[in-house]
């Protein structure tokens, strides 16, 4: 019969490295319907939901955005949109 009753011993941590805080916040339009997508600093995303949940208008509150995501900075990240959407899109800096 075991001592630990069923139980079993814990496992030691592992101490892993902690994702990168995403940076940017894109409101943009996807056929009618407004996705928020969070990029880290390199333009890499990260996540992508619905632009009117409760999460993205806290994430966005008090923060000014710059219109348009049309730079050649976006053109890899955002390459599913036409020009159009790109240009109307809001890009949020997020503070870290």
């Amino acid at each position: 019969m075991s001592q630990d009753y069923g139980s079993a011993t814990p496992q030691a941590h592992v101490q892993t490295e902690h994702r990168k805080i995403a940076r940017y916040l894109v409101i943009i339009d996807a056929g009618g319907v407004g996705l928020a997508r969070l990029f880290l600093d390199n333009r890499e995303q990260v996540a992508e939901f619905d632009a009117g949940t409760e999460e993205a208008a806290q994430m966005i509150a008090g923060l000014v955005p710059a219109q348009g995501a049309d730079g050649p900075e976006w053109d890899r990240a955002l390459q599913g949109h036409g020009l159009a959407e790109r240009r109307a899109a809001k890009v949020y800096t997020l503070e870290v």
